[in-house]
């Protein structure tokens, strides 16, 4: 399922590869990836929510992976494609996948876990509607709970 083509993406982020995010050898560091994955989470977030107040995002990572296929180089394009693909109670999932912009290569896919989170009480707290009703939105389809 991490093989999923663009076509089950619906939404998009264009990130240019800069120097910083380099290593010694000239590709862009393993670290990095997540700091990709994290600028389309938070573009994903600001369009569901209408929110880009730090305030607003009450939530933490829960657990996040990364399966590099093939190295990104300085300059170039990349497209981060985030996409909800489960909702449970007081979680949901996203599905990431990188492709370099010009050749569509395959960059790196990713997945995490997302938790609404109640700072007050350090608690989960369930997944509010208005939230759930924008993932499925841009899911484009109803979404359950992580198989």
């Amino acid at each position: 399922m991490e093989e999923n083509t663009t076509s089950d993406f619906r939404f998009k982020v264009d990130i240019q590869v800069r120097f910083r995010d380099l290593d010694a050898r000239g590709h862009v560091n393993n670290a990095v990836y997540l700091t990709y994955f994290e600028i389309a989470r938070l573009a994903l977030w600001a369009e569901v929510s209408g929110s880009l107040r730090l305030e607003d995002r009450e939530m933490i990572v829960a657990e996040i992976t990364c399966t590099y296929k093939s190295p990104a180089l300085f300059n170039e394009l990349l497209e981060v494609w985030v996409a909800p693909v489960a909702i449970g109670r007081t979680s949901f999932t996203l599905r990431y996948r990188i492709n370099e912009r010009t050749t569509g290569r395959l960059i790196a896919t990713g997945r995490n876990t997302q938790v609404a989170f109640d700072y007050t009480t350090n608690r989960p707290t369930p997944v509010w509607p208005a939230l759930r009703a924008g993932l499925e939105a841009v899911a484009g389809r109803p979404l359950g709970p992580a198989e």
